[in-house]
């Protein structure tokens, strides 16, 4: 296991993430749909050459889970790239992060699965960080709020449905079925919602693709490289970039109480890995 390598993969997919990131919020005034499409189409081309490359069956083993994720993946990545609109960069993405504390609730019911009381504690703490940013953050949009909580409902159901499917299908497949599910939804919904984009936009949009993909690649090398307990909390980097991003590039405000909050819940959440990761 080599944790310097490890690391700087990290540091390549969460950067890619975080320009992917930056990308939506700077073409949020297109619908949502339009995003969600290009964002799949590109991915979709990269996943479909590598299946086809290694001649990997493009349909996998357990389809109708690959359906579920699809399905569901496509619902959090919409609402996500939605409350892009409403809600700065740094907030968004540390509020999708909650995303295991939904899935914890959803494992016990379907996967039968023990969470320990510690890591409901640190879940505590990261919803206390989430109620601050309620509460206290004026500059919070309720919508946005809204629209957030609903992407990380539905990413807790990808992690669980992911589970299930388990090592049955390669994890390209497992990717590609989301891709091509979204390609298609986005695609279908765009020709009601089309918006034209201009000059550099058609490039952005293609470039949304090409993060995604690199994104999730250099996630699973980091992971190849290091135990998960090293790796595992790594993740977490992209709310720092995201936030500089925001504050650099976008001129968004954070306000002691929202920083606060986003802070809790990247605590919690990180220490729940560390526990998990140490207790598997």
């Amino acid at each position: 296991m080599n944790f310097k390598q490890a690391l700087g993969y990290m540091v390549i997919s969460t950067l890619s993430f975080t320009f992917m990131n930056a990308t939506v919020k700077y073409l949020v005034h297109l619908p949502a749909y339009e995003l969600v499409f290009f964002r799949s189409l590109g991915t979709l081309v990269l996943t479909l050459s590598f299946l086809t490359y290694h001649k990997i069956p493009v349909l996998g083993n357990k389809r109708k889970l690959l359906i579920y994720r699809g399905l569901a993946g496509v619902t959090s990545m919409t609402l996500y790239f939605m409350s892009l609109k409403y809600l700065t960069m740094g907030t968004a993405v540390s509020l999708r992060y909650i995303a295991p504390i939904f899935a914890a609730f959803f494992a016990i019911f379907l996967l039968k699965e023990k969470v320990k009381f510690i890591q409901w504690v640190f879940f505590g703490i990261a919803f206390g960080g989430v109620m601050i940013l309620k509460g206290f953050d004026g500059s919070l949009d309720p919508f946005g709020l809204i629209l957030i909580i609903g992407a990380a409902f539905f990413s807790g159901l990808v992690y669980v449905t992911i589970t299930k499917i388990g090592k049955q299908d390669h994890p390209v497949v497992v990717v590609n079925y989301f891709m091509m599910i979204a390609t298609i939804i986005g695609g279908v919904l765009t020709i009601f919602n089309w918006v034209t984009p201009k000059g550099i936009e058609w490039l952005l949009l293609l470039g949304l693709g090409i993060f995604g993909y690199f994104g999730q690649l250099y996630m699973t090398k980091a992971f190849q490289s290091g135990s998960t307990t090293q790796v595992a909390p790594l993740k977490y980097i992209e709310v720092l970039f995201t936030v500089s991003v925001g504050l650099l590039w976008f001129n968004e405000i954070y306000t002691l109480w929202s920083l606060l909050g986003i802070i809790m819940i990247i605590g919690g959440l990180i220490l729940n890995a560390l526990y998990k990761s140490r207790a598997s």
